[in-house]
């Protein structure tokens, strides 16, 4: 019997050290995530890390489909594009990068390290913030193509902690503004 609980650890142990998962944990920390009214699948983005848990020099950043049934997809090239693709990744200094995404370019977000941890710092309702989540509220066109209807930002405040949230309404001229 206890030849058999020690083959079925081995097993179990050396499946998850063989597995992506596993490789990618210590190569990569999560930053936030998307999810939208559509469904619940979500669109997570990442920071790529070298082997000293530093940043790469060039395009730290990586966003990806979590599906509904926990399954990974990339974005196809339209998401990437003009949804939640990153539009740009510029270093500023070793393990920090100024970001825009593809949704929102006019909103800066700065990849860095606090408190051991890689962060999105953005400002939400005009306060220095750590990026936790976005919420995207969509309703479907007669095309069936979504529309956005707004985008509410949540995150804590980087001096007190605080959960902080701003809404941003869209507009029909791709002008995002708060509601």
């Amino acid at each position: 019997m206890r030849l058999i609980i020690v083959i079925l650890l081995l097993i179990t142990t050396s499946f998850f050290i063989c597995s992506p998962l596993a490789a990618s944990q210590d190569k990569a920390e999560h930053l936030f995530f998307i999810e939208r009214s559509k469904n619940r699948n979500i669109v997570q983005y990442d920071v790529r890390l070298t082997g000293n848990r530093d940043l790469p020099d060039s395009d730290p950043l990586t966003a990806y489909w979590i599906l509904e049934d926990g399954r990974r997809e990339e974005l196809n090239p339209v998401e990437k594009e003009f949804a939640y693709g990153i539009a740009s990744q510029e270093r500023i200094d070793k393990n920090k990068f100024k970001i825009h995404l593809a949704a929102f370019k006019n909103r800066e977000i700065i990849v860095e390290k606090i408190k051991g941890s890689f962060r999105a710092v953005v400002s939400i309702d005009g306060k220095e913030s750590i990026l936790e989540k976005i919420y995207a509220e969509s309703k479907e066109r007669l095309t069936g193509q979504p529309e956005v209807v707004y985008v509410d930002l949540f995150g804590k405040t980087i001096r007190a902690n605080l959960i902080v949230r701003e809404r941003i309404c869209s507009a029909k001229n791709g002008q995002n503004r708060p509601c």
